[in-house]
C-alpha cells in the first residue's frame, strides 16, 4: 500500500497528542489507577483502533482492513504476555502502586521506538531477501513450542542481564523518591529503583517484540499496517495491565493459546510459497484459538495457591507467591533472554 508521507505524519501527531493528553492531563499527578479507570482507558484505546480499522476498510478496501484486524489481534494478544512479567517486576521491587503507571508510560514510549526500528529492519530484509520469511517462520514455530513446553520456575529479577549491566555502570539507590527516576543523595546523582524497573520493562518488551513483530509479517508485508497495528496494540497495554492485574492468573491456558498462535503464524510463513492462507481464515483461526484458551481457563480453573506468609508486598501489588504464579508464562523471557 502506497501511503503518502502526510498520513504517516498525521498518525504520529495523533498518537503524540493522545500520549500528551494521557500523561499531561489525566495522569499528571501520580495516583493509584482504579480498575474502573483502567477499563475506561482500555476501552478508549480499543475504540481508537477500531475507528482506524474502519477508516482503512473505507480507504483501502476489505483486504487491507482484514490485514490490520488480524495483525492488531495478534499483537494485542501477544502483548498480554508482557503483563505477567510486569506483575512480577512490580511485586519483586515493591514498586508503589501510585508509580506503576509512570513506569509503564515511559516503558511504552521506549517500546514504540524499539519496535519502529525492528519493523523497519524486518521490512527491509523481507523486501530484499525473500528467504528471510522462512527464517522468521521457523523462529516463530520454535518460539511457540518453547512457550508451550518450557518448564518455567520462580525467578529472581536481579539475575536479569539488563539489570545487572545497568547496576554495574550506573550508581543506584535502594530507596524510592516519589516518581523520580534520578535522585540526589549526599550531593551525588543516583538511579532510583524506579529507573531500574523501567530498564527491566524495556528489556522485557524487546524480547517480546522479537517474537511478535515477525508474527505480523505473516499477515502482511505492508510496513504501514505492521507499524500502526503494533503501535495501537501497545498503547493500550498500560490500561490493560491495571484492568487485568487482579485476575490475570485465571487465564492459565492463555500461555498455550499464545503458543499455538505463534506456531500457526510461523507455519503460515513457512508455507507461504506453496499456499497463501486467506486473511479472513487467519483472523478466524487466531480469534478461535484465543477464545478457546479463555473458555478453557474458566471451565477448568487452576487450583488457588496457598497465600504467602508475610510477603510484605506493596499496596496494590499481589503477594510474591501470586505474582510468581502469574508470571510463569513469561519468566524465561526475562531471566535468560534479556
Amino acid at each position: 500500500m502506497d501511503v503518502p508521507i502526510l498520513f504517516w505524519i498525521l498518525f504520529h501527531v495523533f498518537i503524540l497528542g493522545m500520549l500528551a493528553l494521557d500523561l499531561g492531563v489525566f495522569h499528571r499527578k501520580s495516583k493509584v489507577i482504579s480498575t474502573r479507570e483502567a477499563l475506561s482507558w482500555s476501552g478508549v484505546w480499543i475504540a481508537v483502533a477500531l475507528v482506524f480499522n474502519a477508516m482503512l476498510y473505507v480507504w483501502q478496501g476489505s483486504e487491507v482492513g482484514l490485514e490490520f484486524t488480524t495483525g492488531y489481534l495478534i499483537e494485542k494478544s501477544l502483548s498480554v504476555d508482557n503483563l505477567f512479567v510486569f506483575l512480577l517486576l512490580f511485586t519483586f521491587f515493591k514498586v508503589p502502586a501510585a508509580q506503576q503507571y509512570r513506569v509503564l508510560f515511559w516503558g511504552v514510549i521506549g517500546a514504540l521506538v524499539m519496535r519502529g526500528v525492528l519493523i523497519a529492519t524486518g521490512a527491509a530484509l523481507l523486501s530484499n531477501f525473500h528467504w528471510v520469511i522462512f527464517i522468521f517462520g521457523g523462529f516463530l514455530v520454535v518460539s511457540g513450542i518453547r512457550m508451550a513446553f518450557h518448564n518455567e520456575s520462580s525467578m529472581d529479577p536481579n539475575r536479569n542481564v539488563a539489570i545487572r549491566v545497568f547496576r554495574r555502570f550506573v550508581p543506584t539507590t535502594d530507596e524510592y523518591d516519589g516518581g523520580k527516576f534520578i535522585a540526589r543523595v549526599n550531593g551525588k546523582l543516583f538511579a532510583t529503583p524506579l529507573l531500574v524497573v523501567l530498564v527491566a520493562v524495556e528489556a522485557t518488551d524487546l524480547i517480546f517484540a522479537i517474537d511478535s513483530i515477525p508474527a505480523i509479517f505473516a499477515v502482511t508485508d505492508d510496513t504501514f499496517i505492521v507499524y500502526t497495528s503494533n503501535v495501537l496494540a501497545i498503547l493500550g497495554l498500560r490500561a490493560l495491565y491495571f484492568a487485568l492485574a487482579g485476575v490475570i492468573s485465571k487465564f492459565h491456558y492463555l500461555k498455550l493459546g499464545l503458543s499455538l498462535v505463534l506456531v500457526f503464524v510461523g507455519a503460515k510463513m513457512l508455507a507461504s510459497d506453496v499456499y497463501s492462507f486467506p486473511n479472513f481464515a487467519s483472523l478466524g483461526v487466531v480469534a478461535g484459538i484465543l477464545t478457546l484458551a479463555v473458555i478453557a481457563s474458566f471451565l477448568r480453573p487452576q487450583p488457588d495457591l496457598e497465600p504467602s506468609q508475610g510477603s510484605g508486598s506493596s499496596p496494590g501489588v499481589p503477594s510474591d507467591s501470586t505474582a510468581n504464579q502469574n508470571a510463569r508464562i513469561s519468566v524465561s523471557s526475562v531471566e535468560g533472554d534479556a
